[in-house]
C-alpha cells in the first residue's frame, strides 16, 4: 500500500485544482481558486442578511466547510430526533465580499458548491440567484449578471434546515463541502464538459471525448478544441485537436484518441491518467479545463460475478454515510483519507456512497487508493420516508440532481455502478409513511409484505415507468455503466425488478433468498448493495456468546438497561444477521458479485436498536471515535493476504466467571490457548464455513495466550493481560508532523492504562485535554453510542479506556504541545509538529 504522505500529495492535487501544474503541462487554466476563507456566520431566522448593506461585522468569522449541528448539544426535543442525531437544525447565513477592480465585459464569474446542506439559496448584492434544494447535490452559479465589476459585491448564503426530520441519519448543517470561485472568459468548456469514454481491444487503449463547451456572449465564434492524455510521468502520450463553429449558447464536439499498451487502473495499481482540454481563438487560449480518468474494463457475469480488467474479484465492500464522526459532516481530507485507510487495511475493495452523492474528496481518494464506488442517488423518490425528505422536491429536481451526479462523477474510474434509489417505497404499489414514527421507519422498510401490496403478471405500473425514466436520465449521460437499485423487496414483482430497467439485480438484506436468484432472475447478474446490520458496542461482551440476540423486536421502542450490543457478534438487527453468516453466503456463492456492509464506520444518528439517550448507530465495523470493533480482524482474516491471530474479550472479570473466548486467525492449521501456562485445548476450523474458534474458560487473573501453529510450526503469539488499577494515561497520535494549513488533522488515540502499560478495559475516567502552539482541539470522542458529551470541547470521558480527541492545525508552523490529564492518573504530555 502506498504511503499516507504520497497518497495525501496526491490528494492535494485534486482539491487545489493544481494551476501551477497544469500549467508545467502547457495548459494554461482558467482561474479557479478555493474560496472557503474568510465568510462570516451567523443563525438567523429573518432574511435581512441577504441585503448588500446589512451589517455583519458582529457575526463570527470562519473558514469552510462547516457544519454548525455538530458543535451543539444533544436534545431529545431537537426536531431531527435521535434518528438526526438529536443535534440542533435551524437556518445559517454565510456572507463574503467579492472585490473587483477590473471592468471586463467578456470575463465571466461562476460560484461553485461541492454541498451544502439544505435549500440553499444565493443572493449577490441583494438579488436572489437560485435555491438548490437538495443538500448532498453540487451545484454552481453564473454570478457575472448580478456583479459591479468595479468595487465591492457581497455574496450571502442562506441555508435552511430548519424543517425536520428530513433524513434518517444525520446530515449536517450548512455548506459544509468546498466552495470554489471560478473566472473564465465567455466561451469556455462548460462545468463537468469534457465526457472520457474508454475501451480497451487487443492492448490498445481507445478514448472518446466528448466536450461540451459553452457559449453565452451571443455571437458564433470559431475555436480550435485541443486535448491532450497525460501520463504520470507529466508525458503526452496522445492528443487531438479539432476546429469548429460555436454558436450561442453552445456545442458539444466529439475526439478520438488511441493510447498504445495502456497503463490500466486497478486495484492494487490506480493508475490516472490526465486530460487536459483547451480552447484556443487565433492562437490564444481562452479556456483550459482539466480532468483525471482511468483506463480499465469493468464487466458483470451472470454465473461469476464481477471482473475487472478482466479478472474475477468479489466485491468486498462497505456502505458509508457522510459523517466523520466527531466532525460532523463538514469535509475534511485528512479525516476521510483515514477512514479510507482503516478500511483498506481491513481487505475493503469498494464504497456504496450511502444513500446520496458523496463530497468529490471520497471519489478522488478511491480512484487514488484504488477503491471501487457504487455512486448513490437518493433515499427516497415520490413517497417519502420521513415528514420533510427529499419527497418534497422529488418531482420538480429529480431529474436536474441526477443529471448533475452523473456528470460531475462519470470520469472516476472508481465508480462501477449507479443506484438511482436506496430502498424507496416504490417497490410497492401504495405505501403511506405519513403515521409511522421515525425510529419506525427501518421496521416499515423491513417487514414482510403481502403479495397483494406488487402488481401480479406483466404489467407495469406507474413506479416500474418511473424507475424506467430514472435510468434512461443516467444512461443518456454515461451509457457506459450498469445500473441497479438497492432494493429490500426481493420479489420479482418489485416493481423496481420488473421495470426491466437495472442492469444489476440487488438485494438488501434476505441473504437467505440468494439461493434462489438464478431462478427468479434469470440471465441477470446480482449483488447484495446492503448486507449484515450487525449491532456491536466495542469493548462490550454478552454471555454465553453462542446465544444470538435479535434487536430490535418488530415495535418500538425497545429498551435494554446497558444500551449495549455485544461484540461477539451474536448480535444483530431482526431483518439482517450476524457477519459470518452473510459473509458465507457471498464467498460461497459465485455468481454473487459481491457485497457492501452495512456499515463500515459507526454514524450519527439512527441509533439502532434503541431509542434516545442512544443518538448514533451501532452497525458500524469500526466506532465513531475511528477504533475497531473485535469482528474488523474477521473480515481482515478472510479478506487480506496479511497474517491475523485476533484473540478478545479482554481479560479483566471477576474471579471465578465463565469467560468466553474467541479467536480471529489466518495462515494457520491450529491455535492453542493458554491460561496463565496451562493449556485450555487446541481449535482447529473444521470446514470452510468457520470463521473463529472459541474456549469457554474460568476467569483467572494472570495472562491468556493464543499459539497459532502451521504445520506444526508456532507462526504467531497473542497475549493478553490483567490490567491492573488505572495509572497513567497514553497518547499516541497518528501523525506527529502535520500541514500548518487550517486543515491539517491528527487524531490521538487516548487511553487508560496501568503502570505496566496495560489497557484497563473498565476505565471511564474523564479526561481533560489543553494545548500549546497553533492549533484548536476540532473535536474529541470515546465511540459511545449513547453519550450525550459534547462533540466539541475539551474534555472526554473514556469508554472501555479510550476516547480520542483530533487536534487541528493553525496557519502557522509551530510545536504544539497536548497534556491530557485527570484525578488519580499521571498526565502524558506530547509533541506534534506543524510545519
Amino acid at each position: 500500500m502506498k504511503t499516507s504522505s504520497y497518497l495525501l500529495f496526491r490528494y492535494s492535487c485534486f482539491v487545489v485544482i493544481s494551476l501551477l501544474w497544469f500549467c508545467g503541462l502547457g495548459c494554461k487554466a482558467s482561474e479557479r481558486h478555493l474560496w472557503d476563507e474568510g465568510w462570516r456566520f451567523s443563525l438567523r431566522q429573518d432574511d435581512k442578511p441577504q441585503q448588500s448593506a446589512f451589517d455583519d461585522s458582529a457575526w463570527r468569522l470562519l473558514d469552510l466547510p462547516h457544519d454548525w449541528a455538530i458543535e451543539g448539544d444533544f436534545y431529545a426535543q431537537n426536531p431531527s430526533g435521535a434518528n438526526g442525531g438529536a443535534l440542533p437544525g435551524g437556518k445559517g447565513w454565510y456572507r463574503k465580499h467579492l472585490i473587483l477592480h477590473e471592468n471586463d465585459a467578456t470575463s465571466r464569474y461562476v460560484l461553485h458548491f461541492d454541498g451544502a446542506y439544505m435549500n440553499t439559496s444565493v443572493f449577490v448584492n441583494g438579488t436572489l440567484v437560485g435555491t438548490r434544494p437538495y443538500g448532498f447535490i453540487s451545484f454552481s452559479y453564473d454570478l457575472t449578471p448580478y456583479l459591479d465589476k468595479q468595487g465591492d459585491n457581497v455574496i450571502a448564503v442562506k441555508v435552511d434546515n430548519s424543517q425536520q426530520p428530513n433524513s434518517r441519519w444525520y446530515t449536517g448543517c450548512g455548506i459544509y463541502r468546498h466552495v470554489y470561485l471560478s473566472k473564465s472568459t465567455d466561451i469556455r468548456v462548460a462545468e463537468w464538459g469534457v465526457h472520457a469514454i474508454s475501451k480497451v481491444k487487443k492492448g490498445i487503449g481507445n478514448l472518446t471525448l466528448n466536450t461540451q463547451i459553452e457559449n453565452p456572449g451571443g455571437r458564433s465564434r470559431r475555436v480550435t478544441v485541443r486535448q491532450k492524455l497525460w501520463n504520470k510521468a507529466h508525458q503526452v502520450v496522445a492528443q487531438t485537436s479539432k476546429t469548429c463553429k460555436v454558436e450561442a449558447p453552445g456545442t458539444t464536439i466529439s475526439q478520438h484518441m488511441r493510447v498504445q499498451k495502456p497503463q490500466l487502473w486497478s486495484l492494487s495499481s490506480p493508475y490516472l491518467y490526465t486530460i487536459t482540454t483547451e480552447i484556443i481563438e487565433n492562437g490564444r487560449v481562452l479556456d483550459c479545463d482539466t480532468i483525471t480518468t482511468g483506463i480499465r474494463t469493468v464487466a458483470f457475469d451472470v454465473a461469476k460475478g464481477f471482473f475487472l480488467n478482466g479478472e474475477n474479484i468479489k466485491i468486498n465492500g462497505v456502505c458509508l454515510h457522510g459523517d466523520l464522526g466527531c466532525l460532523g459532516a463538514a469535509i475534511n481530507e485528512d479525516a476521510l483519507y483515514r477512514q479510507l485507510v482503516m478500511m483498506k487495511e481491513m481487505g475493503v475493495n469498494a464504497i456504496r456512497c450511502s444513500h446520496n452523492p458523496p463530497a468529490p474528496e471520497l471519489l478522488n481518494l478511491c480512484d487514488s487508493m484504488g477503491l471501487l464506488v457504487m455512486d448513490e442517488a437518493f433515499d427516497s423518490w415520490m413517497q417519502g420516508k420521513t415528514a420533510y425528505d427529499y419527497s418534497i422536491y422529488f418531482k420538480t429536481w429529480a431529474e436536474r440532481d441526477l443529471r448533475d451526479m452523473v456528470l460531475r462523477d462519470r470520469n472516476h474510474p472508481s465508480i462501477i455502478l449507479w443506484s438511482i434509489g436506496n430502498e424507496v417505497l416504490e417497490q410497492w404499489n401504495k405505501t403511506k409513511n405519513a403515521t409511522v414514527a421515525l425510529e419506525n421507519v427501518n421496521i416499515l422498510l423491513n417487514n414482510s409484505r403481502d403479495k397483494a401490496t406488487l402488481t401480479q403478471g406483466d404489467s407495469l405500473n406507474l413506479n416500474a415507468k418511473l424507475t424506467q425514466v430514472l435510468a434512461a436520465i443516467v444512461r443518456r449521460y454515461d451509457p457506459t455503466r450498469l445500473i441497479t437499485a438497492g432494493c429490500n423487496e426481493v420479489s420479482p414483482d418489485n416493481n423496481l425488478f420488473k421495470s426491466g430497467a437495472l442492469d444489476v439485480i440487488s438485494f438488501n438484506y434476505h441473504q437467505k433468498k440468494v439461493k434462489d436468484v438464478p431462478q427468479d432472475f434469470p440471465g441477470k447478474s446480482f449483488i447484495m448493495t446492503e448486507t449484515v446490520s450487525a449491532l456491536q458496542t466495542r469493548g462490550y461482551y454478552r454471555m454465553p456468546s453462542d446465544s444470538l440476540y435479535r434487536w430490535p423486536t418488530h415495535k418500538r421502542p425497545f429498551t435494554e438497561p446497558s444500551f449495549m450490543c455485544s461484540s461477539y457478534d451474536n448480535c444483530c438487527a431482526y431483518w439482517g444477521s450476524t457477519h459470518e453468516q452473510t459473509w458465507d453466503i457471498v464467498k460461497h456463492t459465485p455468481y454473487c458479485s459481491g457485497q457492501f456492509i452495512w456499515t463500515g464506520f459507526d454514524y450519527i444518528g439512527e441509533p439502532t436498536p434503541f431509542n434516545f439517550p442512544a443518538r448514533s448507530s451501532y452497525f458500524g465495523l469500526i466506532d465513531l471515535a475511528g477504533f475497531p470493533k473485535d469482528t474488523y480482524y474477521m473480515y481482515q482474516s478472510e479478506w487480506t493476504k496479511k497474517p491475523v491471530l485476533h484473540v478478545f474479550p479482554h481479560w479483566n472479570w471477576i474471579e471465578g466467571q465463565t469467560v468466553d473466548l474467541w479467536c480471529y486467525y489466518n495462515q494457520a492449521d491450529e491455535v492453542e490457548l493458554f491460561v496463565n501456562g496451562k493449556s485450555q485445548g487446541v481449535r482447529r476450523k473444521s470446514n470452510e464455513h468457520e470463521y473463529h474458534v472459541a474456549w469457554r474458560v474460568t476467569f483467572e487473573p494472570g495472562e491468556v495466550r493464543v499459539v497459532a501453529r502451521k504445520n506444526g510450526k508456532v507462526v504467531a503469539e497473542k497475549t493478553r493481560r490483567t490490567a491492573g488499577a488505572p495509572h497513567h494515561i497514553r497518547l499516541t497520535p497518528n501523525r506527529k508532523v502535520i500541514k500548518a494549513n487550517g486543515r491539517s488533522l491528527s487524531f490521538v488515540t487516548v487511553e487508560v492504562v496501568d503502570k505496566d502499560g496495560n489497557l484497563c478495559p473498565w476505565a471511564e475516567n474523564n479526561i481533560l485535554f489543553s494545548l500549546t502552539g497553533n492549533a484548536k482541539i476540532a473535536g474529541v470522542d470515546n465511540g459511545s453510542p449513547f453519550s450525550l458529551e459534547r462533540f466539541q470541547t475539551n474534555e472526554r470521558r473514556a469508554f472501555f479506556g479510550k476516547c480520542l480527541v483530533v487536534l487541528q492545525a493553525g496557519r502557522t508552523p509551530s510545536t504544539i504541545q497536548l497534556t491530557a490529564k485527570s484525578v488519580d492518573l499521571a498526565p502524558q504530555t506530547i509533541e506534534i509538529i506543524s510545519e
